[in-house]
């Protein structure tokens, strides 16, 4: 079997005992004597042999072990060399920390077990307390090298976990911290788009009519349209700027839109699109009852604003109707408008309307559908319909 590659820091420690143990032998400095191989060069067996598990304590843990207990044993047969006992306390230490998880957990029992054994074999033996001694000894030697090694073993696994914790809290943090970037963004997106695309539509469609006609008349309403629709537009983007500048300081809230601005809504459609043969209609059949929570009543504003934008780009000349209806635990919003071709002037769609109207009815849980549905006297109409459910106990805190 060719064992692993040793350690720089291993191989020093393995060369500082090996020459400590042969500084010691030059000087004929054992620990025992009187043994059953008292040749002078017998001690230096062991010493080599542990000397050399030392250098793999790291690298092959259970090796060191199992070879370094021969060592340990062969050296009591010998006068001994305290270098020899040094290292294999070390290798008892080592195998503990850089061992498996078994090897770790089984090593300490040994070792209890093994010094339990030897002081029971002695005081049988021997019959005083010299036995004790010994016993002492040998639990010195292989009992507390592993006791410390699975405590620090422990502390380290400890210290892995603690820092794996934190690496995961931190990219759960960054994640949460990317997705609400992203949510911040769709919504500032969503507002823009519902805010400021109203106004240049009519600019655009009223703009392009000023240009095509050569009627005085015209274009001076058309200047008017582009002017009013103009001044909104900049008071809308600069409550946006102002709410995106706001740090979340104290100080007034921000004034959201409500079902009480429909009819001005309207009105504003309905000037907008006089040119282009529309009329606007509001059906407002809902009955008196508990107040609506705000994020309907937001959602639904900007599901109608974005309706009567996309019927001033694209509708034919008719009757756009806006209906509201409550019932069932739900509010229920509807736009029709003239499906056909029209005549004049079009301002272009990019597709983004009807996404951000998506996105607002599934954040509050609702149902959307937008297209082209047969309308009652024949023909086609193009119908955005948007159901919001309404939770009762908001209504009744309301």
């Amino acid at each position: 079997m060719t064992l692993p590659r040793p350690h720089r820091v291993d191989l020093l420690i393995a060369l500082a005992g090996l020459a400590g143990g042969l500084l010691l032998w030059s000087y004929g400095l054992y620990t025992t004597g009187g043994r059953p191989f008292p040749q002078e060069w017998a001690p230096l067996i062991p010493l080599a042999v542990l000397a050399a598990m030392e250098a793999v304590r790291r690298a092959a843990p259970h090796t060191a072990l199992v070879v370094g207990t021969l060592a340990m044993a062969g050296d009591q047969l010998t006068n001994g060399n305290l270098a020899t006992v040094l290292m294999f306390t070390d290798v008892v230490y080592a195998s503990v920390l850089y061992g498996t998880p078994a090897q770790a957990r089984r090593v300490p029992y040994a070792t209890a077990l093994l010094t339990v054994g030897v002081t029971a074999v002695f005081l049988v033996w021997w019959q005083n307390a010299i036995a004790l001694l010994v016993g002492a000894l040998t639990g010195m030697v292989s009992f507390l090298p592993a006791v410390t090694g699975s405590i620090v073993r422990n502390h380290r696994d400890a210290a892995e976990s603690a820092r794996l914790r934190a690496e995961q809290t931190a990219l759960l943090a960054e994640m949460d911290r990317a997705q609400a970037v992203v949510a911040e963004r769709a919504r500032m997106a969503r507002e823009l788009h519902d805010m400021v695309a109203n106004h240049l539509s009519a600019i655009a469609i009223h703009s392009t009519a000023a240009l095509s006609l050569d009627d005085p008349a015209t274009t001076r309403q058309a200047l008017t349209v582009i002017r009013e629709n103009s001044v909104a537009g900049l008071a809308e983007m600069r409550r946006l700027i102002g709410l995106l500048r706001d740090s979340g300081a104290a100080g007034e809230p921000a004034a959201t839109a409500t079902l009480a601005g429909l009819d001005a809504l309207v009105a504003q459609a309905e000037a907008n699109g006089a040119a282009s043969g529309l009329r606007f209609v509001l059906d407002d059949a809902r009955r008196d009852g508990p107040g609506l929570p705000a994020p309907v009543e937001l959602a639904t504003y900007r599901i109608a604003q974005e309706s009567l934008t996309n019927a001033l780009k694209h509708a034919a000349p008719g009757e756009v109707r806006v209906a509201l209806a409550r019932g069932g635990g739900a509010l229920t919003v509807t736009v029709t408008s003239p499906y056909g071709e029209r005549p004049g002037p079009r301002a272009p769609g990019s597709g983004a309307g009807l996404v951000g109207m998506r996105e607002r009815v599934a954040l509050l849980g609702g149902e959307l559908e937008a297209g082209p549905v047969a309308a009652d006297g024949g023909g086609k109409v193009w119908r955005v319909r948007a159901v919001l459910p309404v939770d009762v106990s908001e209504e009744e805190r309301a």
